[in-house]
């Protein structure tokens, strides 16, 4: 993750608004409109439509095509049929067993955000485990405002990090490639995030 670029958030001319969901890390949010201004989102978020048109397609495994698309989907199927707390467990589970890689040597970009797909074929860091997180739970029929892909900084590593964290029963759950389990957002200290997004607004952290 290229920390120069994930930890700055852009300025807007929005009159920002705060709301009362359980603070992420102990953190004020400021709700504000202008995803558009965030280009990798909303990039990957275009290009996910795009590859969506052919996931239905027929596949037939071979060498070259394990076929990964129509596998996910299956997954996904059965684990809407599940409680809420365990489709977080199991989704947050099947993502992390991809093989972490760097974007310089994935994609030749100090920063590149990964539609799931792309996900699947070349693995991916932080932010691309949470991007398909999101978008795995948006299949199962979770509500994208219930959901926030979240950039912060890791103070014990010093360097940016990208999470998914997802409202539910009224804690902050967060989905993380380096943490195996789904936790409560209170039990982790170490991380201080500086922005978060999802479909419709991004909201500023300060404290």
């Amino acid at each position: 993750m290229a920390a120069s670029q994930k930890t700055t958030s852009p300025k807007t001319t929005i009159t920002p608004k705060i709301f009362g969901t359980p603070k992420i890390f102990g953190t004020r949010e400021i709700r504000t409109r202008g995803v558009e201004q965030f280009k990798k989102w909303t990039g990957v978020l275009q290009r996910y439509q795009g590859d969506r048109k052919k996931e239905t397609r027929p596949c037939t495994p071979s060498l070259l095509n394990p076929c990964d698309i129509a596998k996910w989907l299956a997954f996904i199927k059965d684990v809407a049929k599940k409680p809420k707390r365990q489709q977080l467990e199991d989704i947050n589970a099947y993502m992390n067993k991809r093989r972490y890689i760097v974007d310089p040597k994935n994609y030749g970009k100090r920063d590149y955000w990964a539609t799931p797909k792309q996900f699947f074929n070349k693995n991916g860091d932080c932010e691309d485990y949470a991007i398909s997180k999101y978008i795995s739970l948006l299949h199962a029929g979770y509500d994208p405002d219930a959901m926030r892909v979240v950039i912060v900084q890791d103070l014990n590593l010093k360097v940016a990090h990208g999470i998914l964290v997802v409202y539910l029963d009224g804690e902050a759950l967060v989905l993380d490639n380096q943490i195996p389990k789904v936790i409560n957002a209170k039990r982790i200290r170490h991380y201080k995030p500086v922005y978060s997004i999802n479909k419709k607004h991004w909201w500023r952290h300060r404290g």
